[in-house]
């Protein structure tokens, strides 16, 4: 097939996209700040600074996606007056707002913790008093990677949490939840209605920031279909095309919607090696139109990111089973710059692998020395 994919984003998730997209021999093209971006390798960069950016970029793609939700709304509303892009408007709309994703969450009977909308301290004080504490105060709009929160467990830390956050425009007060682990469920739906998911994914993080991620996740054989559901609810009430992920808490009432992500996810770059048919590609299917492809594990899957400093390619690529990824980005503390997918031939090595791992990395605090997959 003869087609090109715009892209709006040129980073990690855009370059894996267009790598995806190569053997279907698609082209993809790309918007970002600038063009020395992971991506640009692979495709033509428009810089959003230059003068006509956005027209340029327009022109040179049939059909568009992106890479990140916060893809300013307006850009959208020029490109829908002659293309389309998919995911849909609505879906990147209610992910930039979380009071939006919440209230979604609510209609289509996907559980959520309690939550109380915030625009004043005094209105930050009456959800703590019904809400009760501890709980999480975000930015309703912006904030990844955990940035723009506030975890608030005493009243004495309103004025503090009301100082860092309070100039944003909205504000959302969550009950904290009491869970046991993290999971999330990403599934592609085609332009035809066909929906496919891949299985749970059990997400580890440091500070924040995705540390790493085993696939299946371990004892979720009754999660999975409860997960299924949620997320198909969420793709047909959206009228979804692409990959959708929806990240979930596993607390003893069972499974509650954190947040849902329209794009494709670093949870679930396992894929890549580890599923017939990746993330990335069934994304580029979808969005070009095409039959989408199976989403069967090939065999359990560790993927751990590299954050902030590589480690020495060769030490990784010596151990059975691993597959380096790296994403042409310079090192910076905090930030994700690559990643490793463990998969061995014996499953049972897999644990054994992973510390192994963690004794190479720059950062040995990524793998617990205690994990049993």
């Amino acid at each position: 097939m003869d087609k090109t994919i715009g892209i709006f984003g040129g980073g990690q998730l855009g370059r894996m996209m267009a790598q995806a997209a190569l053997p279907l021999n698609i082209q993809c093209t790309f918007f970002e700040a600038t063009a020395d971006c992971p991506a640009a390798a692979l495709g033509q960069v428009f810089s959003s600074e230059a003068e006509h950016a956005l027209h340029d970029f327009i022109q040179s793609a049939d059909v568009f996606s992106l890479e990140f939700e916060n893809t300013p709304l307006s850009d959208v509303d020029v490109l829908q007056k002659s293309k389309s892009i998919y995911p849909p408007r609505q879906a990147l709309a209610i992910a930039q707002n979380r009071l939006l994703e919440k209230a979604l969450f609510d209609e289509l009977a996907i559980p959520v913790a309690p939550y109380k909308a915030v625009d004043s301290i005094e209105s930050l004080k009456i959800a703590v008093a019904e809400l009760g504490l501890p709980i999480v105060l975000k930015t309703a709009t912006g904030g990844y990677d955990g940035k723009g929160q506030f975890v608030l467990r005493s009243e004495d830390q309103i004025t503090q949490a009301w100082a860092e956050l309070g100039t944003a425009q909205s504000l959302i007060a969550e009950s904290f939840v009491t869970f046991s682990r993290e999971v999330s469920i990403i599934a592609v739906r085609g332009q035809n209605g066909d929906v496919k998911t891949w299985p749970l994914a059990e997400n580890h993080h440091h500070h924040g920031i995705l540390s790493h991620s085993i696939v299946p996740a371990p004892k979720s054989t009754d999660l999975q279909p409860v997960a299924q559901e949620y997320i198909t609810r969420l793709l047909n009430h959206l009228n979804y095309v692409g990959v959708l992920t929806l990240e979930l808490f596993v607390t003893k009432q069972g499974l509650y919607a954190n947040e849902m992500a329209p794009r494709v996810h670093n949870s679930g770059h396992w894929s890549i090696e580890g599923a017939v048919c990746s993330q990335f590609e069934n994304h580029i299917r979808a969005v070009a139109g095409l039959p989408l492809g199976s989403t069967e594990v090939i065999r359990p899957t560790v993927l751990v990111n590299i954050i902030g400093q590589y480690p020495k390619s060769e030490d990784v690529l010596a151990l059975n089973g691993a597959h380096l990824h790296l994403y042409n980005k310079t090192e910076r503390e905090g930030r994700k710059i690559g990643h490793i997918t463990l998969m061995p031939n014996d499953s049972h090595e897999l644990t054994n692998l992973c510390r192994k791992l963690a004794k190479i990395l720059p950062n040995p605090l990524a793998l617990s020395e205690d994990m049993n997959i």
